[in-house]
């Protein structure tokens, strides 16, 4: 797999009708793998607005207006669909989201280039700029991040910053696909790709909006009248589209399911919550809302979050197993976060053997193999120069 130096290819294409698009995504459906990115508004409304698609092939970079009159990307989502073609993001999640929304699919197959670049040695989440400088020695002038990209025309600027963003990524995908190879390390990377193209990644439940705000209650009631505020909210913010804060403040959320009223007074005395908001039809349908979470039985509240049957973390055998991820992930150069987090750490050592992702695939390889041996006593960690070594240790 190769790819010409960069001054090779030819300018970028700006996109601004269906036919147009579709003679490219013919021309790319040919191709090996393409590389995408979007540029979306989001900070006035609950669903994110797409304005630009970005995608670049072997011989084409092209900016697509999703934006201008009467143009349909369906010729875009059929590329999408090209199972012989790989898509290309970097930090693909949010880009991944918009297409879901849109289509009820998702680009397959997928390279992620954010998350390869964990495996591959580059650190936690590292930024787009710093892999492809890494990678290729290019600059990327970022002075167009937060621009406005719902306004029209679009600037020959913001064209410019748009198709860098993919051009640059060819040669980085290529460099960095080629060090997972030699590694053997690319079917690490498909495990993770796995995760990313499945839809229930991307379901937008309003019943699962209160987990977002990591209540520390154990309080089952509280819970489920917490669950039915944080529902309203969702559904509130997704009917007026506009974003959940701007429809009551997380803190007000917590607070209206801690004091669960019953009338608009009560709503009223919430800090935040606004008059207008109370005495109308939301403030209708969030009382309503209370009202039944209050008489649900126990058996229908959410489950406290410690299901652990009293079981707590030993401080010292976390502490254990934080020093066995970090030798584990230096030795083999991946990124710690992509292996376990804290909180699995934690289960890791009040449970006995926890369904969590470092004691599957190649997480357990690396990592939870090792973990539950230390656990288990059948291994020690050893200070060995300036690098952790595990010990075997003798059953008596």
């Amino acid at each position: 797999m190769t790819v010409p130096a960069e001054p090779a290819f030819p300018g970028t294409v700006l996109i601004e009708t269906t036919e147009a698009l579709a003679v490219l995504c013919t021309r790319l459906a040919s191709a090996e793998f393409v590389t995408v990115d979007t540029e979306f508004m989001r900070e006035r409304t609950y669903w994110p607005e797409l304005c630009v698609v970005q995608i670049a092939g072997p011989e084409d970079v092209a900016v697509i207006d999703a934006l201008a009159a009467g143009i349909d990307l369906a010729p875009l989502y059929a590329l999408f669909d090209e199972p012989r073609v790989t898509k290309v993001f970097h930090a693909a999640r949010q880009d991944l989201e918009i297409f879901h929304l849109r289509t009820g699919r998702l680009p397959k197959p997928l390279f992620d280039t954010q998350v390869a670049a964990m495996v591959a040695g580059f650190g936690d989440q590292v930024g787009y700029d710093a892999l492809v400088a890494a990678l290729t020695g290019a600059a990327i002038d970022k002075a167009f991040r937060c621009s406005d990209w719902s306004a029209r025309p679009l600037t020959p600027q913001q064209i410019a910053y748009a198709a860098a963003d993919v051009t640059h990524l060819r040669r980085a995908y290529v460099k960095l696909r080629a060090r997972l190879e030699r590694n053997g390390r690319l079917a690490w990377v498909a495990e993770e790709m796995a995760a990313l193209v499945d839809p229930a990644t991307y379901r937008l439940d309003p019943e699962d909006a209160w987990q977002r705000l990591r209540p520390r209650s154990t309080n089952r009631r509280f819970l489920g009248l917490l669950r039915a505020v944080a529902a309203w909210r969702e559904r509130e913010a997704q009917r007026l589209n506009i974003p959940r804060q701007r429809v009551v403040r997380d803190e007000t959320v917590l607070e209206v399911a801690a004091q669960a009223p019953t009338d608009v007074a009560g709503l009223l005395r919430a800090r935040g919550f606004r008059r207008s908001l109370a005495e109308g039809r939301s403030g209708a349908a969030l009382l309503a809302a209370i009202a039944e979470a209050k008489a649900l039985p126990e058996e229908a509240l959410p489950p406290a979050e410690d299901k652990r049957n009293g079981a707590r973390a030993s401080p010292a055998l976390v502490a254990l197993l934080k020093v066995l991820l970090a030798a584990r992930c230096e030795e083999h150069d991946v990124a710690q976060r992509l292996v376990a987090s804290a909180e699995d750490l934690e289960r890791l050592a009040a449970e006995d053997e926890p369904n969590l992702p470092c004691l599957q695939g190649w997480r357990r390889e690396l990592f939870g193999e090792a973990a539950l041996a230390l656990k288990a006593g059948k291994v020690a960690l050893t200070a060995a120069g300036r690098r952790i070594q595990l010990i075997p240790l003798n059953a008596s």
